[in-house]
């Protein structure tokens, strides 16, 4: 009678402690910092980005100085003339801004090399993350350098719990509650 109940009980909880799952963090800032290439690839980036900030900064002074210098000499333009100054003036306006999109825009020139540099190396830590997991058995790890991030699942965990390994019980449960309350 003892086993009957036993095995009653077993099948109307489920067997959710068979299959317990163990998690994983990770702090991905923190490896690729301690990486030697990642602090030769920032500092490629920082050179990068800030010879595009001045490039920006030389092209918006060119502007200012186009239009100081039209507020110097509008009293003595015609028409005409003003109108063209400050056509030429809309026109560097929006090469400066197609500049500044084109380099720090998404899908810019800085988004491409910083990824370009540093996706190798993401690659490494997320490889070796993967390794741990498996040696470890683990089924899921996450990084938790910036927001709480899922980097890795075991696959064959994923596809049992897919196929409703532990949850169908539950999953028909709340399919009967559905149909009843339509």
């Amino acid at each position: 009678m003892r086993i009957l109940s036993l095995l009653i009980a077993l099948q109307a909880f489920g067997l959710n402690f068979a299959i317990a799952q163990k998690f994983g963090y990770i702090d991905s800032d923190f490896i690729l910092k301690k990486m030697p290439e990642y602090g030769k690839a920032q500092n490629e980036i920082d050179q990068l980005s800030a010879s595009w900030q001045k490039e920006i900064e030389d092209m918006q002074k060119k502007v200012e100085g186009l239009y100081s210098s039209y507020q110097a000499e509008q009293v003595l333009l015609t028409e005409a003339m003003k109108q063209e100054r400050i056509d030429e003036i809309k026109k560097k306006e929006t090469e400066l801004k197609d500049y500044q999109k084109k380099v720090f825009g998404f899908g810019g020139l800085f988004f491409l090399k910083k990824q370009e540099l540093i996706k190798p190396l993401q690659d490494k830590v997320f490889d070796a993350t993967e390794k741990v997991a498996k040696a470890n058995r683990l089924a899921i790890i996450f990084d938790k350098s910036g927001e709480l991030v899922m980097i890795y699942t075991d696959p064959v965990t994923t596809i049992l719990i897919c196929s409703g390994g532990t949850g169908s019980r539950r999953s028909e449960r709340q399919s009967e509650i559905t149909k009843r309350s339509y």
